[in-house]
């Protein structure tokens, strides 16, 4: 394969991910990034105050250190080091107190009484199994499961609604727990699909835990790119590609970007039903991020909040199931659910000596131009009241402002499309990587197996082009 090369169109993690996947096989390759610096939606910054670090995108990490492409790279010989919170996640509630998602499956459940031997029933199995699970789920669902018993038990559930998972659970602490969880897939909860993120963010959480990179996610994308520096790839920033037709010919290209990115690439060399088929594809809902520089740690009144760097907050799993049922209906968040994350609590190389940095975002229709800022900030209050008197500094982004920054995030749409059976079967076409064009192949997180910092996408990919290459020679 010495005599390949190939380009990449965006130095995200699945672009990275294909980009080194090529150059371990062979290939000399190129990483085109229109920005200044890589990383797409891996990337940290000072975006409110000199020296406080604020992770652009992507923050918290179960599936970047459960990702088998990634668990394979050296990335901690180039810097890349993980942090643990105490526990994993807190949920905030109303009466003070938190349930915490902590890294035994048995102390997590001991927290609900009778809902503790559901609990342990749903997630132990998947905790206990978690590497051959994400073996399983991280690939396209066109390879034969070598694991059928462990997947189809997983899928029976995985498929169900999270109104309906959750009727294992009697009491509010459980279903609330499970709500935030389930929340994650951007989803309706009375959306088929919606469980599935809620047994894997929660089986994720007791298996390898919801760590932080040490210094920002840009530390994963400063490895990643010295990874593949070392097998002779390169990335050029400033770089952006607006044309296929640019690139010239008798590359191998690979385009981590949306559908409707590679429609304006390609153009009119795509055949008109492909067009119409990537036309299609649906984006998730938005998000509102508040980005937020603080002169002390936020004032919880529930202790367990500082014991997480994620928590959680949206009250009971109904409040938490409107919340994301009016980003699916185009209306204004009023108590939105909430994902915060506290950094510098853990990792103190965010902000200045004694000071702390703090993000949170909620769901809010997709394009929506509207302003989600106080929701926001009322609703951390709710849970931690004085914290607006801790602000020094906030940078605030809505839908446009995220997509502005990274083309990527349609309308805000953080998650590579929606989450829907249609698009988790057939993602983002039938041909999955696969283009009418010869040696042109999408990367993106919409393509199989999707969204999250895992770069399998990017991997599958570059699979699936190596193969093609092989077959024509």
């Amino acid at each position: 394969m010495s005599q390949t090369s190939a380009i990449i169109i965006g130095s995200g993690p699945n672009g990275l991910a294909a980009a080194i996947a090529l150059s371990q096989a062979g290939c000399d390759v190129e990483v085109r990034e229109a920005a200044s610096t890589p990383g797409g939606g891996a990337r940290t910054a000072e975006i409110t105050l000199p020296g406080f670090l604020h992770d652009l995108g992507s923050a918290v990490h179960p599936m970047a250190v459960s990702s088998p492409f990634f668990s394979e790279l050296p990335l901690a010989a180039h810097g890349l080091e993980w942090i643990h919170s105490p526990a994993p996640l807190a949920h905030a509630l109303d009466d003070g107190s938190a349930v915490l998602l902590e890294r035994s499956v048995e102390e997590t459940a001991d927290q609900f009484g009778r809902d503790a031997k559901p609990y342990r029933k749903l997630f132990r199995p998947l905790a206990e199994n978690w590497n051959t699970l994400t073996r399983e789920i991280l690939r396209p669902l066109t390879r034969a499961s070598h694991h059928p018993l462990l997947v189809g038990r997983f899928g029976i559930r995985a498929i169900q609604p999270a109104t309906l998972a959750a009727k294992a659970f009697r009491d509010a602490r459980a279903r609330a727990l499970f709500a935030g969880l389930a929340a994650h897939s951007t989803l309706k909860l009375e959306a088929p699909l919606s469980s599935a993120f809620a047994f894997i963010m929660g089986a994720a959480g007791h298996a390898v835990g919801w760590p932080i990179p040490k210094r920002g996610a840009q530390s994963i994308t400063d490895a990643l790119c010295a990874v593949l520096e070392s097998l002779g790839g390169r990335v050029v920033t400033n770089s952006r590609v607006e044309s296929l037709d640019a690139l010239g010919a008798g590359h191998s290209i690979l385009c981590d970007v949306m559908p409707r990115q590679f429609l304006s690439l390609a153009g009119e060399r795509l055949p008109l039903p492909f067009r119409e088929l990537l036309g299609r594809y649906k984006h998730a809902p938005g998000v509102f991020k508040v980005d937020w520089a603080l002169r002390e740690p936020i004032p919880w009144r529930a202790q367990g909040c500082f014991r997480a760097a994620t928590v959680h907050l949206g009250g009971s799993f109904e409040e938490i199931a409107e919340s994301e049922r009016a980003a699916w209906e185009g209306r204004a968040p009023r108590n939105p659910f909430i994902i915060l994350v506290q950094p510098s609590l853990f990792d103190p190389a965010r902000a200045p000596e004694g000071k702390h940095t703090a993000w949170a975002y909620c769901h809010v229709p997709n394009g929506w131009r509207g302003s989600a800022l106080d929701a926001i900030e009322e609703q951390v209050e709710r849970f931690a009241p004085g914290f607006q008197e801790c602000i020094l500094a906030r940078a605030v982004h809505g839908t446009a402002d995220l997509e502005r920054w990274n083309a990527n995030l349609i309308g805000g749409d953080v998650s590579g499309g929606a989450p829907t059976l249609k698009q988790f079967f057939l993602r983002p076409t039938w041909r999955r990587y696969g283009t009418p064009l010869k040696n042109v192949y999408l990367c993106s997180s919409a393509t199989p197996p999707g969204g999250a910092v895992h770069g399998m996408c990017g991997y599958w990919a570059a699979q699936w082009a190596l193969r093609e290459l092989k077959s024509r020679q």
